[in-house]
Formats: C-alpha cells, sequence, structure tokens
C-alpha cells in the first residue's frame, strides 16, 4: 500500500486529478483545451458525484483525470480509492483545491492493496503524490497497522498456526524495542490459564499467549486483547464445511489489535502498551474438551461449556483477566467473536460494548470523523441471566433466553472477567471485506482500529 504514496520530487510527469462538480464542469473543461471537451461529451461525463474520466489536455502529461466528488466533497471518503483499479499505470496529483485530500491519500492507499504471498502481481500500478499539507508519517503509520492485520488475516491457517502467530507478535515488538514472554502448552496450565489450555489441548499445534510490553512503565497503561484463534472447526460442536470456509479468519481480533499496536508504536505516543493474545486452534481430537464440561478459569469462575464452537469467549475470558490484573487506564479486546453481530450489522459495522458513557460518546465521535465505522450496542444486564448455570458459576452461551441475543450475551460473559480496569471495551469484528469497496480490497479487513487510534492519540498524546 505504501509504494502507491510518493513525494512531489519522486513523480514523473504527473496527471493532474482535477476535482470537478456540474456546475464549473464546463469551465474547467475550457480551461483544459477544446480536446479535453470533446472527449467529455463524447463521453456523456457530467460530473456526476463519484464519476471520474481521463481526457486530453495540454500539460505535460497530455492528460488530466476529472474526479466528481460532489458539492461537499464525496458521502464516501474513500470514494477516490474506488478510481485504482481502473487507472493506468503511472503518477498522479491533487489539483490546487483537491477537497479532504487526507482522506483521499488514504483511500488510494488502502485501495491499492494486494495480498501477494502466494500469487505474485507484477503489473505496474497507480501512484499518487502525497500533498505537503498531508502528514504522510501519520498516513505511514496507520497503512502499516492496516498492512498487518490485512495480511495475517488472509494467510491461510496451515501457514499461520499459534506458533507462527506468537512470534509475528514478539517480531514486531522485538523491533520496536519492546519485551514480553510467550507461554506455552502445559506451562499454560501451570501459569493460571486453564480456559486458553482446554481450548487449544486437541490440536497437534500447541496453544500458547503471548504477552508483550512497549513503553514508559510509567505512561498511562493501554492494554490490548485478541482472540487468536487460527482455525475454528468448532471443535465437537463442529461447523459445517460451508461454515469452515472463512475459519482462517478467526485469528482477526489477534490481527487488528498488531495492526493498532504497530501504529501506536509506529506514532511513539506516550503510553505503556501491552498486547495480550492467546493463539489456539479449535480442533477435534480424543483430548478435546467437551459440551457439558466445567471448566476452571484464571479469575477463579467455574465455565459450564454449552458449546464448544463458542471458544473464543473462553480464551479471551482468561486473557482480559489477566490483563485486568494490572488496572489498565484503558483495556480494549476485539474478536471475530459471533455471528449474531453479522445479522443485526452486516459485515462492514462491527458493534462494540462498554459501560463507559464517555469512552462510548468519544468512539463514536472519533468513528464518524474517521471514517472507520462503529455502532454500539448494550451491555444489557437483564440479559446476563441467560448466562445462569445449574452447576458452575456461569455458562458461556445462552442457553436460556432461546438462543436471542448472542452478540450481547457473549459480551456480558466477558463482562465477568473484567472489574479493575479504569475503562474496557469489547468489539465484536468481522474481520473481513466480502467484495471489493473504495478503500476496502476483498479479503481480510482492520476494523475499528483507525478510530482507536486517533482516539488513543487524542487522549494520551499531550500526557508525559
Amino acid at each position: 500500500m505504501r509504494e502507491a504514496l510518493i513525494r512531489e520530487n519522486e513523480a514523473q510527469q504527473p496527471t493532474p486529478v482535477i476535482a470537478v462538480g456540474e456546475d464549473d464542469l464546463e469551465a474547467v473543461l475550457a480551461g483544459l483545451g477544446q480536446p479535453a471537451a470533446d472527449w467529455a461529451k463524447r463521453n456523456g461525463f457530467q460530473a456526476a458525484a463519484g464519476s471520474s474520466l481521463l481526457v486530453p489536455a495540454v500539460n505535460e502529461a497530455g492528460s488530466a483525470l476529472l474526479f466528481a466528488a460532489g458539492e461537499n466533497g464525496s458521502a464516501q471518503p474513500f470514494a477516490f480509492g474506488g478510481l485504482v483499479a481502473s487507472l493506468p499505470a503511472g503518477d498522479y496529483a491533487f489539483a490546487d483545491g483537491f477537497p479532504d485530500p487526507e482522506f483521499a491519500v488514504l483511500g488510494f492507499a488502502l485501495s491499492s492493496y494486494r495480498f501477494e504471498k502466494y500469487r505474485k502481481n507484477g503489473a505496474a500500478r497507480a501512484r499518487l503524490v502525497v500533498p505537503a499539507t498531508v502528514d504522510l508519517a501519520r498516513v505511514d503509520a496507520i497503512l502499516k497497522g492496516v498492512q498487518i492485520a490485512r495480511d495475517l488475516i488472509n494467510i491461510p491457517a496451515n501457514d499461520l498456526g499459534p506458533q507462527e502467530l506468537a512470534a509475528e507478535i514478539r517480531s514486531l515488538f522485538v523491533e520496536n524495542g519492546g519485551t514480553g514472554e510467550i507461554i506455552e502448552g502445559e506451562a499454560l496450565l501451570e501459569r493460571g490459564f486453564p480456559m486458553v489450555h482446554a481450548v487449544g489441548r486437541a490440536s497437534s499445534r500447541e496453544p500458547r499467549l503471548a504477552d508483550f510490553t512497549w513503553g514508559p512503565e510509567d505512561a498511562p497503561k493501554v492494554t490490548l486483547v485478541g482472540k487468536g484463534v487460527i482455525f475454528d472447526t468448532g471443535g465437537l460442536d463442529i461447523k459445517p464445511s460451508s461454515a469452515m470456509l472463512l475459519m482462517k479468519k478467526d485469528m482477526g481480533g489477534a490481527a487488528n489489535v498488531l495492526g493498532l499496536a504497530a501504529m501506536i508504536m509506529a506514532a511513539e505516543l506516550p503510553v505503556r502498551l501491552r498486547v495480550i493474545v492467546p493463539c489456539v486452534e479449535n480442533a477435534i481430537s480424543g483430548s478435546a474438551f467437551r459440551p457439558g464440561d466445567i471448566l476452571p478459569s484464571r479469575k477463579g469462575l467455574t465455565v459450564e461449556i454449552g458449546n464448544t464452537d463458542a471458544e473464543g469467549r473462553l480464551v479471551l475470558a482468561d486473557a482480559l483477566a489477566l490483563a485486568d490484573e494490572e488496572e489498565p487506564d484503558l483495556l480494549v479486546d476485539m474478536a471475530t467473536l459471533t455471528g449474531a453481530a453479522r445479522v443485526a450489522l452486516g459485515p462492514d459495522l462491527p458493534p462494540f460494548f462498554t459501560d463507559d458513557e464517555d469512552l462510548a460518546e468519544e468512539l463514536a465521535l472519533v468513528s464518524e470523523a474517521s471514517a472507520d465505522p462503529l455502532w454500539r450496542l448494550p451491555l444489557w444486564q437483564p440479559y446476563m441471566k441467560y448466562l445462569d448455570s445449574k452447576i458452575a458459576d456461569i455458562n458461556h452461551i445462552n442457553t436460556t433466553g432461546a438462543g436471542f441475543a448472542g452478540s450481547i450475551t457473549a459480551a456480558l460473559f466477558l463482562s465477568r472477567f473484567v472489574e479493575k480496569a479504569q475503562s474496557w471495551v469489547h468489539f465484536d469484528i468481522y474481520g473481513w471485506t466480502p467484495m471489493d469497496k473504495p478503500g476496502k480490497p476483498a479479503g481480510g479487513e482492520a476494523q475499528g482500529i483507525r478510530c482507536l487510534f486517533d482516539l488513543i492519540s487524542d487522549r494520551y498524546s499531550d500526557k508525559k
């Protein structure tokens, strides 16, 4: 993605990109010359919002790109990025007055993403000159994080197991001067992570928990917890084949947490960052945990297993309990947790849950400002009754509420493992874009982390 952006001194006869509207189209075409006007007429170009046309022009490049952004800028901030796939290779530069240049730059770069680990695409691509008014260092930090999240989700489980995912976390932190540890296999039981061990023990690839920190010890504590289930068969409550096709993305929470961590470290935000990721495979063998089992947890609560296909909340619960012990200023968890969230809000709008009203309001505002859509769902306490168990402290799924409110009850289950953090928020993300959209190529996706990066930057950038 970053390769799609260049500075002015790197450009070779860039094609100017001119924002046009219905009112000024005629004047713009007159300024470009009669061939441009004739070509626009021949193509029926009338500057409808979001449309574009490459026209001949009397300039060094011999052409100009007309982009109709609409009266007040595009209703889709990343709409300009939608042109990437159709633009001829070459360099492009915004003409004076182009609206929302930072969104346009970011959308262009995000749309330029290609996953090329298994199939190379050597075709030349369009490059965009970044205006001097755009903070390229900030854009770089964002792109690095999004690249990490998308790449990790797109890698299949045969190449990204628990060991490889934990190694990626270690590598990123070591690269940035962070420290930490990876707890493996039976050591998880010795160190107090029984549910992480139970979920991952059936796989031939040992479960792990990665725990890494970065930044000054006396800085505000920001802790990120991500669901790192590298593949989910459903366990003994096995999924049908059709439901397994995208289960390589079940570590999307971990991928997004790691992407956000990369942004924070690249921007050198003044926080004490901690990332905790349980890395497991929910497989099937003679040692698989079973429906009806009762598991101990790090928190001390006993958990009755209602369905082995609801494994993500189990590993998150142990990880959240660990994170909560440190009483962080902000505790964030991200997980591809429930199909119920997709039914409610679809693939593009992840819900978040928090009982911190100020944080909820801030997330809503920053989400809109960053064009990183999120929607708050309630931690509706009366539904906690749905998690009652007759033989354990809690059941981890809704067994008494006719299966309703799946995303809410999952969040309520997690809330039982957080009590000391000053502020906690849970994101139930999809981590995947089903079809190409401006700024969002089909495949693994970063969701919520651009918003969180802006929020954390705003909250802590002035605090030392």
